[in-house]
């Protein structure tokens, strides 16, 4: 460095630190006199104020305030439950979701047909065997042939065809990646072509349940029960997987679908496929090539609540029969849903046909689903259950537009969590609602013989909605 740069450094920097000096005096200056006094913090000696109650009393009731009473109630639904839009058999019931005291009931032991309310049972039972980290995996495994590969249905009933869109929620496996991850691992061994099977063998049994018609193909609200179908059997008008999300029909062939699908995708990695793909079973232990695996169960138990989603409720239920050693048919499914509750400790009228609810055979209590709703507040395991509920004018089909339930009042938005259910003369609502005075109430509300009159299912739904609002909206002392 030159002389007369080394000598001009220590003054520039003398410089500098003299206005640092003064420019923090000035600051000093201008603050309030008690910053003045700011001291590093340090333990104290002794407790300096006690803290304030984070969670409510047992009893649910904010201090201060009074409890909800049963007289209170029975004043405050007088108006709704009397209304003739339930029809002629019409039951609910009412408790505190804390304590289990019956706060309102009529016809409360009595069996409904619970249309989707059913899902309470099918999602209990599943976070209970399966727990809620559980996944479920599709997988690629040699076949029994030279040269040929199978891809064998693991019952996940969110597993998709290509990517969703980014805004699905919960993001989905695709047989893209499987693909991908299937060519990667052939392509290692030098294989470029590929006899392709596919297997269904996990499930058992037909594909529809009882009381279940063609029309609820056609109609969108659910395809044949198969342990390996993409996009929920979504088809496109030319007959192609579309995001489950989309709407609109569903295949009538769903596992053929998806082996079609996976060969394409395995044709666009440069692995090729002769012939088309045929139904096998793979066979036993048969090496993995590469695997694909769900979100976590509890992601899928919201995807199942909130939406209603049909295929995935018999999905799971399924899982449940396998899970528990039973046939993974829908009586196996539904006998092993029943046996899980009853060791839960429900003990309600509890008869099933199936795990969506569409069948409607099935019959369900309002005190079974409240026992339910009770179970799932009071386990960490099940509260993926109550924190999957559709909420009252947010979400699901509690949701604007969501459904045939409408609006109940303003004083459920936002506090009442339920499942809805309906199918031709059939509603149900079952959740949780808070009353204005912190207490947490537990309800179910069920009708299985509403005028068929236009308009009448709508009428008899929303009312179920403004009982829920009644609920949130009163003091009920």
């Amino acid at each position: 460095m030159p002389r007369g740069r080394s000598r001009l450094l220590p003054a520039v920097i003398g410089v500098l630190c003299a206005f640092t000096i003064v420019a923090g005096l000035i600051v000093a200056g201008l603050l309030p006199h008690r910053l003045a006094l700011w001291r590093p913090p340090s333990i104290a000696a002794s407790r300096l104020t006690s803290p304030a109650p984070v969670l409510r009393p047992a009893s649910g009731v904010a201090p201060g305030a009074q409890g909800v009473t049963a007289a209170g109630v029975s004043q405050a639904l007088a108006p709704v439950v009397s209304s003739s839009a339930f029809g002629s058999s019409f039951g609910v019931l009412v408790t505190s979701l804390a304590t289990g005291q019956v706060l309102y009931a009529s016809n409360a032991s009595s069996g409904f047909t619970p249309a989707s309310t059913n899902k309470l049972a099918t999602a209990a039972a599943a976070l209970r065997v399966l727990g809620p980290a559980a996944r479920l995996t599709t997988k690629v495994v040699q076949g029994a042939a030279t040269g040929s590969i199978v891809l064998v249905g693991g019952g996940d009933p969110t597993l998709a065809a290509g990517p969703p869109p980014p805004t699905d929620y919960p993001q989905p496996a695709t047989l893209a990646d499987l693909a991908r991850s299937t060519a990667q691992s052939l392509r290692a061994r030098g294989v470029h072509q590929v006899q392709l099977g596919y297997d269904t063998s996990l499930y058992a049994g037909p594909g529809f349940a009882p009381g279940w018609t063609s029309g609820y193909v056609t109609s969108g609200n659910v395809t044949e029960i198969t342990p390996l179908e993409v996009d929920q059997g979504r088809v496109t008008p030319a007959g192609t997987p579309v995001d489950a999300n989309a709407g609109g029909a569903r295949s009538t062939d769903p596992a053929p679908q998806a082996a079609a699908a996976f060969a394409g995708f395995l044709a666009g990695d440069g692995i090729a496929v002769t012939g088309s793909p045929v139904q096998v079973v793979a066979p036993a232990r048969a090496a993995t090539i590469a695997q694909v695996q769900s979100p976590p169960l509890a992601q899928i138990v919201f995807w199942m609540l909130e939406q209603s989603n049909n295929v995935i409720a018999e999905n799971l239920a399924r899982q449940v029969a396998i899970a528990t050693g039973r046939p993974a048919s829908f009586s196996g499914a539904a006998d092993a849903v029943t046996a899980v509750l009853r060791g839960l400790g429900v003990t309600g009228e509890l008869q099933l046909y199936d795990g969506s609810g569409l069948s409607p055979d099935d019959k369900i209590a309002p005190a079974t689903l409240v026992q339910i709703v009770r179970l799932a507040s009071a386990s960490p395991r099940l509260s993926p259950m109550l924190t999957g509920l559709p909420v009252e004018g947010f979400s699901g089909t509690l949701g604007p537009g969501g459904s045939v339930f409408g609006p109940g009042g303003s004083d459920a938005l936002g506090v009442v969590r339920a499942k809805t259910g309906n199918l031709n003369q059939v509603a149900a609502l079952a959740g949780s609602a808070y009353a204005k005075n912190g207490q947490l109430l537990a309800f179910a509300v069920m009708a299985d013989q509403i005028s068929a009159a236009p308009g009448a299912l709508n009428r008899a739904a929303t009312e179920m909605v403004t009982l829920a609002n009644v609920l949130a909206g009163c003091g009920c002392h």
